[in-house]
């Protein structure tokens, strides 16, 4: 049974060899083990190989030779077509190739002493001999910290900062004759009625059509 520093692994092996990925416990970034290419697959390619020629030879010489190395082959194949079931010669090839890909694995892995997890050289803090989850950086929380300042001051600097000029207003122009809303137009939407302002004779302010007495001087018109 395969036993792993640290139980956030994958196996990627196959009949053909063996390789194993190992995932930081934060960041969960993997780091994949070299390749190692499995002998007993070697050899029963070789058989299959021998086992091809083999039935060119038994062609040629009645076929004796050709048949007895054609089954080892046949057997071969049926071995490596499963991966579950393997020979105890693979078997014991992979525990092998297990522990050499641990060995290289932990050169990139570090444990945290507090929380025991296993982290990448990324995410370790190694002045405090602890992840970064636990013990952060100094120097990235200032950079952090300053960051979320400055983008702080800029909002404050926007929300003091008057940037429209402009009257803000909605009103609803109601024609005198119809009564019903008559849009922003020199003329009613509805009736049709003349809409343009006039002019008061007593003190020369705008007035709107329809209205009965100045609104600033109060003349009647």
């Amino acid at each position: 049974m395969l036993k792993a520093f640290t139980r956030n692994y994958e196996d990627n092996s196959t009949e053909a060899g063996f390789q194993f990925t190992f995932y930081c416990d934060l960041c969960h970034d993997g780091y994949k083990s070299s390749f190692v290419e499995s002998e007993t697959y070697k050899k029963g390619s070789l058989l299959r190989g021998i086992s091809g020629g083999a039935r060119v030879l038994g062609g040629l010489f009645g076929g004796r030779i050709g048949d007895a190395v054609w089954h080892a082959g046949y057997g071969s194949d049926i071995l490596s077509e499963r991966f579950d079931g393997m020979s105890p010669e693979w078997q014991k090839e992979h525990e092998k190739a297990f522990e050499r890909a641990q060995n290289e694995a932990q050169r990139h892995f570090h444990r945290c002493h507090k929380c025991r997890q296993w982290v990448c050289d990324a995410d370790f803090n190694e002045d405090e001999g602890l992840c970064v989850e636990c013990a952060p950086r100094m120097n990235v929380e200032v950079s952090a910290a300053r960051a979320r300042k400055m983008v702080e001051d800029i909002n404050a600097k926007a929300d003091e900062t008057q940037v429209f000029n402009g009257d803000i207003e909605s009103k609803t122009i109601i024609c005198p004759r119809c009564g019903k809303p008559s849009g922003n137009g020199k003329f009613c939407n509805n009736c049709g009625m003349d809409l343009s302002l006039r002019t008061c004779p007593g003190c020369g302010a705008e007035i709107a059509q329809g209205v009965k007495f100045c609104g600033e001087c109060g003349t009647k018109l």
